[in-house]
C-alpha cells in the first residue's frame, strides 16, 4: 500500500502591476541576464539603461509589467504595438520576458500572461498577442501554449540597420 502524495505547493501568486521609473534598474538587470542567458551576449548596459528609460519617456511606443512576490520583482515583460491594416487593431507584442530563475516553474510567467491578455481585452483597439520566441527554446514554446497561444504560419525575418 502507497503512501497519499502530498501535494505540490505553490508559492502565492505573484501580484502583477505595470511599472514604473522606480523598477527601471530591476528592468535592466533583467534584460542584461536574459541576453546572457538566451544568446550568449554581453548587453552595453549604458545602452540598456537608456532603452529601458525610453520606455518611460514614451509609454504610448511601450510599456512593462512587473510580477511581484513579497515586495520582491520575480518577473517582467515589455508590449509594444503593431498597427493591423487587415483588423483596424493593434496587436500587443509580449516583449523582453524574464523571470528570476529561482521564480521559474512557479507560475510567475502564467501570472504576467494573464494579466496582459486581460488589459488587453479590457482596451479599446486591441485584436491580438503576439510574442517570438527562440526555435530551440521547447519550454518556453510549451508554455506558450498551454496558455492558449499558438503558431501562426510565418516566419520571421529581420534586417539590422
Amino acid at each position: 500500500m502507497s503512501l497519499p502524495r502530498s501535494p505540490t505547493i505553490m508559492p502565492d501568486a505573484p501580484a502583477i502591476r505595470r511599472a514604473t521609473l522606480d523598477d527601471a534598474e530591476t528592468l535592466v538587470r533583467f534584460n542584461e541576464a536574459m541576453a546572457e542567458e538566451t544568446e550568449d551576449k554581453t548587453l552595453d548596459p549604458k545602452t540598456v539603461r537608456a532603452g529601458v528609460q525610453a520606455v518611460f519617456d514614451t509609454p504610448e511606443q511601450a510599456f512593462y509589467f512587473v510580477a511581484e512576490r513579497d515586495g520582491a520583482i520575480v518577473g517582467s515583460l515589455m508590449i509594444t504595438t503593431e498597427w493591423s491594416d487587415w483588423r483596424n487593431a493593434d496587436f500587443w507584442w509580449i516583449q523582453s520576458v524574464y523571470v528570476r530563475p529561482s521564480a521559474r516553474r512557479t507560475g510567475v510567467y502564467a501570472a504576467l500572461h494573464r494579466e496582459v491578455r486581460r488589459r488587453a481585452r479590457e482596451a479599446d483597439g486591441v485584436c491580438g498577442l503576439r510574442l517570438y520566441v527562440e526555435q530551440d527554446n521547447a519550454a518556453a514554446q510549451a508554455a506558450y501554449e498551454t496558455l492558449g497561444m499558438n503558431e501562426p504560419p510565418y516566419r520571421m525575418y529581420e534586417e539590422m540597420l
